[in-house]
């Protein structure tokens, strides 16, 4: 079993905010957590970086508002390729709270939005991550 959480942060599509996701990157990787920082990349590069770095966690930032049909397309990548099951797939960025229920259907395990904290965010990937290695 792995000693640390591993996890990729990548942006979809040409989303150029970018604070959310390097604060974020930064909390994890305080939290004790190896954070591999992709940046920008397409689904398929996202999920072949992901294997090959055999990540726990798969982080997706969308600022564009593109959040639903991206996440869509990432988890019939995933469901394509017998992978949704390998990672835990979280979701952030500015997601309105009637968006939630719907990222769950598709098939995100973590979705923070305005107002998520540091501790949530930390707190609820452990979780999931523990959940997934059992």
């Amino acid at each position: 079993m792995k000693d640390k959480t591993r996890v990729i942060m990548v942006k979809l599509g040409l989303d150029g905010h970018w604070r959310g996701i390097t604060t974020v990157s930064l909390i994890l990787k305080n939290a004790g957590m190896e954070v591999i920082f992709a940046g920008f990349q397409t689904i398929e590069s996202a999920i072949s970086i992901a294997e090959q770095e055999d990540v726990d966690v798969i982080g997706l930032s969308i600022h564009s508002g593109a959040h639903i049909p991206w996440t869509r397309k990432f988890v019939e990548a995933l469901n394509e390729r017998k992978l949704k099951d390998e990672f835990v797939l979280v979701v952030g960025g500015v997601i309105p709270d009637a968006d939630v229920d719907a990222l769950r259907e598709i098939g995100a395990d973590g979705i923070y939005g305005p107002g998520s904290t540091a501790e949530e965010i930390v707190r609820s990937i452990q979780e999931k991550v523990k959940e997934k290695r059992i």
